[in-house]
């Protein structure tokens, strides 16, 4: 590990970093132990005791945060000319399809979300080599696949998340910025938390939450003590 940072030790000094809290007081010191300039993200990690090698063992969805993710997201939609109406009402921020396939396929990646009907998988399908390892392939499980293109857009400007466990069975994702009250971090990642607790596998044996963390982009890691966390 390399040398520590000024100001990475001074935050390791603010807090017991071997203490476990409950959200909002970890929220706190997050916001306390963060040296940013500028409005840094939050991000979750929780470890999971699932085996994701296993098909039945995946755990992915979604969670629609109370509170968003404090990050303006860019949404694609990939749609028939019929869907851009109601795409461009909702607030979409790009539309159209053979013009942005033709963008994708060029290195263009100036968007956070892609959502798309699913008589267009066959265009935009071919584009999972490219989309895939960037995390914005459209799914119908995670609501990216629908007919019903204006609620989708709607739901994830308002600030609905997906997760996937990776493959060391840990969930990563952002539950907000620093600049949002310790009320507001602890209420987003309830209602992460309480989704993943409901997305449990009946496969996985075992203690399911091994631990959780939160921290800002720049900070050390706050463990989180479970059984404060209403709902798991």
């Amino acid at each position: 590990m390399g040398r520590l940072s000024k100001k990475h030790k001074a935050a390791l000094k603010a807090y017991d970093v071997e203490k476990s809290f409950n959200l909002k007081d970890a929220a706190e010191i997050v916001k306390k132990i963060t040296y940013t300039k500028f409005n840094a993200s939050v991000d979750i990690d929780v470890r999971l005791g699932v085996d994701p090698k296993q098909a039945n063992q995946m755990v992915r969805g979604v969670a629609s945060l109370p509170h968003g993710i404090g990050k303006e997201v860019r949404v694609l939609v990939l749609a028939s000319p019929d869907k851009e109406a109601d795409a461009k009402a909702n607030g979409a921020d790009y539309f159209g399809l053979d013009e942005y396939v033709s963008k994708i396929e060029g290195g263009w990646f100036d968007i956070d979300v892609i959502i798309c009907t699913p008589d267009v998988m066959g265009k935009v399908g071919k584009l999972g080599r490219i989309l895939g390892p960037r995390g914005l392939m459209p799914n119908p499980k995670s609501g990216t696949v629908t007919t019903d293109i204006g609620k989708a857009v709607k739901e994830v400007k308002a600030g609905k998340i997906d997760f996937k466990v990776d493959k060391t069975g840990i969930i990563h994702t952002t539950i907000g910025k620093v600049g949002f009250t310790p009320d507001q971090l602890a209420e987003n990642a309830t209602e992460l938390l309480q989704v993943l607790n409901r997305l449990k596998p009946s496969s996985s044996k075992g203690t399911y939450f091994r631990s959780i963390h939160i921290s800002s982009t720049m900070s050390p890691s706050v463990k989180i003590e479970k059984s404060s966390v209403q709902g798991i």
